[in-house]
């Protein structure tokens, strides 16, 4: 694997937006996003049951390590520009990512309408 990859759900307004984000400070282009409702989401999530693809975004390493939810969010700061402190608090308080990612997905409907972003449709 060349980069690393973001898989994101294509029918959720606010996942495209927070992608698209990601993606403009990923200045060095080190992330490649791929839609979990993409064939290729079979190889990068094999064993995956469709379910928990389906739960939350993951970030899939150029090793091929596979993180989803807030356990995600370490990996994927690492690789942003000025996100290794966060990247450093994520490691060392794992509940408080979960947590911080889990209440964000559990309001993503509305974050997406006060972003303006199309409504989510799981």
């Amino acid at each position: 694997m060349s980069g690393s990859v973001i898989l994101y759900d294509q029918d959720c307004g606010f996942c495209c937006w927070a992608t698209k984000r990601i993606l403009k400070w990923d200045r060095h282009h080190l992330l490649r996003p791929v839609a979990l409702q993409k064939p290729e989401t079979d190889r990068l999530l094999a064993g995956m049951d469709l379910r928990a693809r389906m739960d939350s975004f993951h970030v899939v390493t150029r090793e091929g390590e596979v993180y989803s939810a807030g356990a995600a969010l370490a990996p994927l700061l690492t690789l942003l520009p000025g996100g290794k402190t966060l990247a450093a608090m994520a490691r060392t308080f794992p509940r408080m990512a979960e947590l911080i990612y889990q209440l964000v997905s559990k309001n993503r409907q509305m974050l997406g309408a006060l972003l303006g972003a199309q409504a989510c449709r799981r």
